[in-house]
Formats: C-alpha cells, structure tokens, sequence
C-alpha cells in the first residue's frame, strides 16, 4: 500500500493506494482519497500521520480551526 500526504492549511489529504497484485506484478490498483482536519482523532491511522498531525496541529492550530467551526455554524 502507497500513501501520499498533502498538507493544505490544516487538512491533511491523504491518498492511499491499494493494489493486487499476482505472481509479484500488480495487476489492479485503487486509490482511495480522505481528509483529516484538526478535530480529528488520528489514533487509527498509520504512525506517519499521526507523526505529522502532531507536529502539525498544535493546540494554536486546533484553536483556531474551532474558531473558524464555530464561525460558520
């Protein structure tokens, strides 16, 4: 499994590809796409992402996406 991370602002977009492979050669794939925000629990996901959402959200981060949350309510 391929996992490509892009940050944008606070989100992180997080592709995941899945693919099948026979006799050693991949003869399908799929990606699948996902976006993590702030107000996450990211303690399911893989140790990189929760490395990077770590380092990424800090608790001035996380403020100011529940700030912007509630802005929009």
């Amino acid at each position: 499994m391929l996992c490509k991370m892009e940050t944008i602002y606070t989100y992180l977009n997080v592709r995941t590809k899945t693919s099948i492979m026979e006799d050693g050669a991949e003869i399908s794939y799929k990606y699948h796409r996902k976006v993590l925000t702030p107000d996450m629990d990211v303690s399911g996901e893989s140790a990189e992402i929760q490395a990077l959402a770590g380092a990424l959200w800090t608790d001035e981060v996380k403020k100011a996406w529940a700030d912007k949350q509630s802005e929009e309510v």
